[in-house]
């Protein structure tokens, strides 16, 4: 018999405190990563309602500089992506897209003017690709990628009380924006941003003290380790994409609803791949929609699950689905034709081969509790 060789796993810097906190770990993007410690329900339930603290070290994160500034920078970056990049001030964040010649999206990605330069993080999946674009197409600019720079996330309505003990003037930012902070004698880049639908920080670490910050964190009442199963209920409960799942090369902005990430300006000049198929969609409407459904019962329905209207006529699949903690009910994400979009439309998901009712509602469907300042 032929022995069969897999690929070994990443590890991020942060690997050995998981295993001593006794997480279980999985492969994911190519890395070994937490799914869970405790128990997924009861890091979800942590995250809503006190400090969860979430390694996302296996993102990509890299620096874009231009010779003539940051604003040459993001002129330069705007040829990529739909938003509106010149605009953003010192400090300011923008959640924006990779598009292609079709319009797809080839990821979705933050982008910050960190003053001289622009700061942007990638997700894990493509962040190879991602490199390799940004290098091959940001005309005048020098890429430098971070592999040295670790990840976390500190989200939960408690992670503010959290943070400003050691940095006092984490208080003070505004979701979206970001700046230099001094924790206990390390410094960190910070970002009042995340991904559960919550207030919190991401927080760029040097890979060499990331487990010291990591730890200094948990030390603290609020704080609990969360792994990559509770992000992602988190992360539907607050309507948000898993680039692979939600959105992909074969999806455009505003199929995803995702319209709000062009900005006025782009609209009117484009000069993104795919302008001109965005732009007509954006005017004449496309032709299927990302939707938000709550299925009747508890029972939920999973990606891929076919999703059929009052006939049994084929009219979507989902992309992400399952049990909100939070809201308690059976809740998905997908993609349905457009005479099918509007809220309180009502819909059947075929699990099975048993259909289960379902209507079309508006997301999020646990209320964002970001910090506006």
């Amino acid at each position: 018999m032929g022995e069969t060789h897999s690929e070994a796993l990443r590890v991020t810097p942060l690997d050995a405190l998981h295993r001593q906190l006794g997480a279980r770990m999985v492969p994911f993007a190519g890395y070994a990563m937490p799914v869970q410690y405790e128990g997924i329900l009861a890091e979800h339930a942590h995250c809503r309602e006190a400090a969860a603290l979430f390694d996302v070290s296996h993102m990509g994160q890299a620096t874009v500089h231009h010779p003539d500034g940051v604003a040459a920078a993001a002129a330069a970056f705007e040829a990529l992506v739909p938003g509106d990049l010149q605009s953003l001030a010192p400090g300011a964040i923008r959640y924006t897209l990779f598009t292609n010649p079709a319009g797809g999206i080839l990821d979705d990605l933050m982008v910050t003017n960190a003053g001289d330069h622009l700061f942007v993080v990638v997700n894990a999946a493509c962040k190879e690709a991602d490199f390799a674009h940004m290098a091959a197409n940001l005309a005048g600019c020098t890429l430098a990628v971070l592999p040295d720079r670790a990840l976390v996330a500190l989200q939960g309505p408690k992670a503010a009380a959290v943070l400003s003990r050691f940095a006092p003037e984490a208080a003070e930012m505004a979701f979206m924006s970001a700046r230099v902070l001094d924790i206990g004698g390390i410094g960190v880049w910070a970002s009042r941003s995340g991904y559960t639908g919550e207030d919190g920080y991401e927080i760029s670490v040097s890979a060499a003290e990331a487990e010291t910050l990591a730890r200094r964190l948990l030390a603290e009442p609020e704080v609990g380790p969360v792994g990559l199963g509770a992000r992602d209920s988190l992360r539907l409960e607050a309507g948000l994409c898993l680039y692979g799942s939600d959105i992909d090369t074969a999806t455009t902005p505003v199929e995803a609803n995702l319209k709000w990430t062009i900005g006025k300006r782009r609209r009117a000049e484009g000069g993104f791949p795919g302008a001109e198929i965005v732009l007509r969609q954006l005017a004449e409407g496309a032709p299927r929609a990302r939707v938000g459904l709550r299925l009747a019962g508890r029972q939920p329905a999973r990606a891929h699950t076919e999703i059929v209207d009052e006939n049994g006529a084929k009219i979507g699949e989902i992309t992400s689905g399952g049990f909100g903690p939070t809201v308690q009910a059976a809740i998905a994400m997908a993609y349905v034709d457009a005479a099918h979009a509007a809220p309180g439309t009502r819909v059947a998901c075929m699990v099975r081969g048993k259909a289960l009712d379902a209507e079309v509602v508006t997301m999020p469907f646990a209320a964002h509790r970001y910090f506006k300042g």
